[in-house]
């Protein structure tokens, strides 16, 4: 209803996408909001970065992707594992995730200051021992970039599959240079400039990859979550096969992820005109233009 009248059915069906896509980033209950939008941002409007990370589609995708790439490393899964409410609320700790991506990316710099400056002394508290003894600490530097590089290059992979296939390498490259800010502002060593470097730096992480029992069970909880509603669930559970189909082989194989490339194009297809049709619903949207 709006000023005593019914909204025309696209009107509807655009608030009704934009308001259901919005709840999985912000907590009403709590009285979160979108991020605003800010000139004085980390990075200038006009970045590849804002480019990348504006997409609500592509992020919900790349950001799957990113953690069933991250999990392959025993420290990191057991860093959430061992210290994070992540099993009791799957929902609470990716939506906090997602707002520290879009804080750092699009909010003021001094609420990007803040934000990263919570998370590092988080990451003080969060160390332990691997099932074999091997200790870990979540603000080791090197584990800190094999958690980077695997959102970086997730989020980038979404964006060309399901946005703008066409790409060039130096806006790859430029993307990989913006977010390495951040990444080196949370204490993370060595950092890739590039996607060469980016690809190279996840290649020697490999002999230290491996899946168990509780790889397994976080994978399969992250895929299996539930949707926002009743009309979301055809299209969340689209997007969950496209943030599988995106993994690079080495890590479906390791998940144990069936490979079949006839249904690849056909994945990559339904997830698109998702895309396309959110973006189309944020556009028209006009008082959410100015927020994520």
């Amino acid at each position: 209803m709006a000023n005593g009248l019914l909204l025309p059915p696209s009107s509807h069906l655009r608030h009704m996408l934009v308001r259901q896509v919005q709840d999985v980033f912000n907590d009403r209950d709590r009285g979160e909001k979108p991020i605003v939008r800010s000139d004085n941002a980390l990075y200038p409007p006009q970045s590849v970065i804002w480019r990348v990370h504006g997409d609500v589609t592509t992020m919900m995708i790349g950001g799957v992707t990113a953690l069933l790439l991250q999990m392959l490393h025993p420290a990191a899964l057991a860093g959430v594992w061992d210290h994070s409410g992540f099993r009791r609320d799957m929902v609470g700790r990716l939506r906090r995730t997602a707002r520290f991506i879009a804080v750092t990316t699009f909010g003021d710099r001094a609420d990007a200051d803040a934000a990263i400056d919570r998370v590092r002394r988080v990451h003080g508290h969060v160390k332990g021992a691997l099932p074999d003894g091997t200790r870990y600490a979540a603000n080791d530097p090197r584990l800190l970039a094999w958690v980077h590089v695997c959102e970086a290059m997730a989020f980038l992979d979404a964006w060309i599959a399901f946005a703008e296939p066409g790409m060039s390498g130096a806006d790859q490259d430029s993307y990989f240079a913006q977010a390495a800010q951040v990444a080196r502002a949370l204490g993370a060593d060595t950092v890739p400039e590039s996607r060469v470097e980016a690809e190279a730096l996840i290649t020697s992480f490999l002999p230290e990859l491996r899946v168990d029992a509780r790889t397994r069970d976080v994978a399969r909880m992250i895929l299996s979550q539930p949707a926002p509603s009743t009309a979301m669930k055809p299209a969340q559970a689209l997007l969950m096969q496209a943030a599988v189909d995106i993994l690079p082989f080495w890590a479906k194989r390791l998940h144990g992820f069936q490979i079949r490339p006839l249904a690849s194009p056909l994945i990559r297809g339904g997830a698109f005109t998702i895309a396309h049709m959110l973006r189309w619903a944020f556009r028209q949207n006009r008082q959410f233009r100015s927020t994520i």
